[in-house]
């Protein structure tokens, strides 16, 4: 039988199962801010509080421009609460097809700017004197196959092209036949690996929660959690003269330019259309300490592996492994924990027990780059999305990015990430496939997921398709109430799928999430499930007034 945390856990975090990040740096050490009460002035209001946003409040309040920052829900209670937390330049998409797709010169912009970003991290982290575990470490890049395989050389061949393009960009990179990792001792065999030298890690969290007390004491900054954007207006008959954010509960935050800093623009289409949604999972394993080499390593498998290491106690640490990869709402979760496990304790043999469990949510831009800079159609609105694997370096860059062009700033990375970009022609017949792809997903209006109420389980969740009503979203809770949402999303009116793992709501559209009790935890809905019963509208409104 499955049990529900409280509807206010929402609130920190968004999913059901917490990441491995609360073990040193748990929900009550943030900083809490009040919720916005009245109309307020400034030049830049900044709109999400995970690592996109703080790194932009970072960078305008560094240069005296005057910030509010609002949150829906808590700080960081994003996808940068739950990242694997990787500061990597070794980018998903091959730099080989970046060139391919957006030429060279896009490509050396994509290199730069994510080695400027890990980089950037560990200069603010000494700058600041905040603790954050941040250390640079070496990228292995691995075959998926054993060395006995033939296909083993053929991965090889192509990691090998993808190093000498990153090297032509200015990246430091190596290549070791034969190498073995140390504390891989079991008895798969995938020794040869690619090298980016000079990566990262760090504790996210640790990171970012520094950086807000830094924030929280500069006279120019302030802060607004619970407090929901629901508009962006730019005012001015024939040019802009100020914007005007509106919130859920009727205020309005007017300033110069706004920045959606909200992991997806909440708005239609355009550059939502231009994205693939997936969820990703993780898995924290102990392993002893001193027992291995502390490094990232990624294999070429679809989806891929992803290998990282944090900090335990004084006698293990953690081995952070992710992968199990899939579109958000059109595939079950069941069984990616376990192949996760399986494959490190297949090849780390002292690894102990597994102490976390989570999933997250990654968006690839169906070009490879990511939407940096203006919105499209705006001239004071800009947006930073499509982080395409690499959130937390897309981040950092982003605040740089967002403050040059806000200032007037000439920036080389800009025409790279330039949110107004025509796509290139050969990324269309993807983005053909990827629209027949998400139409087809309308076709859950015919299909109910439970015959009844009474089938569902205690602590699940399932769409109810009445033939004569609108379908409804329903779970049971930890005391058999049942509660009941339209499952309908706000957003362009997709059915929801529920996700037993983070026990959410999850549409298979365009990637909105919504908690079990109907908050949205991610756009591009803007708004949360309408409650359809009493019990319902009561969960609801505990979790949103906690």
């Amino acid at each position: 039988m499955a049990t529900m945390s409280q509807p206010q856990h929402f609130m920190d975090t968004s999913g059901e199962l917490d990441a491995v990040w609360v073990h040193k740096e748990p929900y009550s050490n943030r900083p809490h801010f009040s919720k916005l009460s009245k109309d307020i002035k400034v030049d830049v209001c900044v709109i999400g509080a995970g690592i996109a946003g703080i790194s932009t409040a970072y960078e305008l309040v560094s240069r005296g421009v005057k910030v509010a920052m609002i949150e829906a829900r808590e700080v960081l209670s994003g996808e940068t609460g739950r990242t694997s937390g990787h500061l990597s330049s070794a980018l998903d998409a091959s730099y080989v097809d970046i060139a391919k797709k957006h030429g060279k010169d896009a490509a050396k912009n994509a290199a730069s700017s994510h080695q400027w970003a890990l980089k950037h991290v560990g200069e603010v982290s000494n700058q600041l004197a905040i603790e954050c575990e941040y250390k640079i470490i070496p990228d292995y890049e691995i075959s998926q196959y054993e060395k006995s395989d033939p296909k083993h050389e053929d991965d090889m061949k192509e990691i090998q092209e993808d190093l000498k393009m990153a090297k032509e960009l200015g990246l430091a990179v190596s290549y070791k036949p034969e190498y073995a990792i140390k504390g891989w001792d079991g008895k798969v065999d995938q020794r040869d690996v690619g090298i980016y030298e000079e990566q990262a890690t760090f504790h996210p969290t640790m990171y970012l929660v520094g950086l807000l007390k830094w924030l929280a004491k500069q006279p120019n900054f302030e802060c607004y959690t619970r407090t929901r954007m629901m508009d962006i207006q730019e005012k001015g008959l024939l040019t802009t003269k100020e914007v005007q954010v509106s919130t859920l509960d009727g205020n309005t935050i007017t300033c110069k330019d706004a920045v959606e800093a909200t992991c997806i623009p909440l708005q239609k289409l355009s550059i939502v259309a231009q994205m693939e949604y997936f969820r990703t999972y993780c898995i924290a394993i102990r392993i002893p300490r001193g027992s291995y080499e502390d490094c990232l390593i990624n294999d070429q498998a679809d989806p891929y592996h992803y290998i990282r290491f944090t900090g335990c106690d004084d006698k293990d640490d953690y081995l952070v492994i992710g992968g199990g990869d899939h579109k958000v709402g059109q595939e079950e979760e069941d069984g990616r924990f376990a192949e996760l496990e399986t494959w490190v304790r297949e090849r780390y043999t002292q690894a102990g027990t597994v102490d976390y469990k989570w999933s997250g949510q990654v968006n690839d831009s169906v070009d490879l780059m990511h939407f940096i800079g203006l919105n499209q159609g705006k001239s004071h609105t800009y947006v930073i999305t499509g982080d395409t694997g690499h959130g937390l370096t897309m981040g950092v860059l982003a605040g740089k990015l967002v403050a040059d062009e806000i200032q007037g700033v000439e920036n080389p990375w800009s025409s790279a990430y330039n949110p107004k970009r025509l796509p290139p022609i050969s990324s269309i017949p993807s983005m053909i496939a990827h629209d027949v792809q998400i139409n087809m997903q309308y076709k859950r209006f015919a299909q109910s997921d439970i015959p009844d109420i009474e089938s569902l389980a205690i602590g699940e969740g399932g769409v109810l398709n009445p033939k004569t009503k609108k379908p409804l979203a329903v779970y049971k809770d930890n005391q058999g109430k049942v509660h009941q949402f339209s499952a309908l999303c706000p957003h362009l009116q997709g059915v929801v799928c529920w996700n037993k793992t983070e026990k959410s709501w999850d549409c298979p559209i365009h990637g909105s999430r919504f908690s079990k009790d109907g908050v949205q935890i991610m756009g591009p809905s803007k708004a949360g499930l309408s409650p359809a019963d009493e019990i319902g509208e009561a969960a609801q409104q505990q979790a949103i007034k906690a």
